[in-house]
């Protein structure tokens, strides 16, 4: 395996793909258009509620390469006057979504804790899956309540922690592509991972699966 922060090309030392400060990961590497992306949506959402991203763009984020149609953020289950706040405001900011264009229908799926979709006006992809979270969803809920803070530039953002979305891919979702993001997530950050916390998340994620 590459070790990418001791990675040499020609005997030249390359930078560190990544370094650790004051508890944020900042991974050193140019903001791409799927960053610019997510970095539009966060700016609104960021005003109306907690979130966490995760899933493929966790994996991407910190520098597997590979495509993603969508991206998948986790948001707090909000009231219906809060997330009319919310919806409006991605409208005016030139998203649309999927479920439709009026937040009262929309958040009917919200209160019921299913997903909705936005992308940016007249396209399709990239887009965003918001997925509502509360305590009823304990697995989600956890890494929710536990978030990692990462930087590219002058793009910050959420993720769980590494260990929880290592395993979480291994063990609940256990695609082909979920588990080379997880070997890409123990290759890159191998130095940071701790595996204390690989058991204690395993417990919870493995709770699930009863």
């Amino acid at each position: 395996m590459i070790d990418l922060n001791k990675l040499e090309i020609g005997g030249k030392k390359m930078t560190k793909a990544y370094e650790l400060k004051d508890g944020t990961i900042i991974i050193n590497r140019k903001l791409t258009e799927l960053d610019y992306f997510v970095k539009k949506f966060l700016d609104v959402l960021k005003k109306h509620c907690e979130y966490l991203i995760v899933s493929g763009y966790v994996s991407i984020s910190t520098g597997r390469i590979r495509g993603t149609e969508d991206v998948d953020i986790l948001f707090e289950l909000l009231t219906l006057n809060k997330f009319r706040e919310l919806f409006n405001e991605l409208l005016r900011n030139d998203f649309w979504c999927y479920q439709g264009d009026n937040s009262e229908d929309v958040y009917e799926y919200v209160k019921n804790l299913n997903n909705i979709r936005f992308a940016l006006k007249e396209q399709m992809f990239p887009n965003v899956e918001l997925i509502p979270v509360n305590e009823k969803r304990k697995a989600k809920y956890f890494e929710f309540t536990h978030p990692q803070k990462v930087k590219i530039e002058d793009f910050d953002f959420k993720i769980p922690p590494i260990e929880f979305e290592i395993l979480y891919k291994e063990i609940l979702l256990a695609g082909k592509k979920d588990k080379e993001d997880a070997k890409h997530l123990r290759v890159m950050f191998k130095e940071l991972l701790d595996e204390e916390k690989f058991r204690e998340y395993g417990l919870i994620i493995k709770g699930e699966l009863k």
